[in-house]
């Protein structure tokens, strides 16, 4: 299913390849703790964007964005903390992590312009 929001989309994307690393975390590296916590906190940011677009309300809608900005910084901390305890390589942190920065920085962008328009 393609959606016509950039941010629900790569979200989606994203959440794709948290999934695909959680299972090579368990499979291969037999990683379930940390893994669990990326799975969680990564699959949960497109959820939260899916109900915010469908939000009540501009509150309720920020709200929503805010959770998925939580979420998508609790990610690259679960990210990091993998790559430097030498479950993910150079490699692989690299590639996902640009895509939890990208996140990171459209979610910060929507979250601000939210809020500025509220404030009005």
């Amino acid at each position: 299913m393609k959606t016509d929001n950039v941010v629900s989309e790569k979200s989606l994307t994203f959440a794709i390849r948290i999934v695909r690393l959680y299972q090579h975390l368990t499979r291969e590296k037999h990683e379930y703790v940390l893994s669990k916590q990326m799975l969680k906190s990564g699959t949960s940011v497109g959820a939260n964007i899916r109900e915010a677009l469908r939000g009540q309300s501009r509150q309720d809608f920020a709200a929503k964005m805010n959770i998925s900005l939580k979420e998508i910084n609790e990610t690259e901390y679960w990210l990091e903390l993998l790559y430097r305890t030498d479950y993910i390589t150079d490699k692989e942190f690299r590639s996902i992590f640009a895509d939890c920065k990208e996140l990171v920085r459209i979610l910060t962008s929507i979250v601000k312009t939210t809020r500025e328009k509220t404030e009005l």
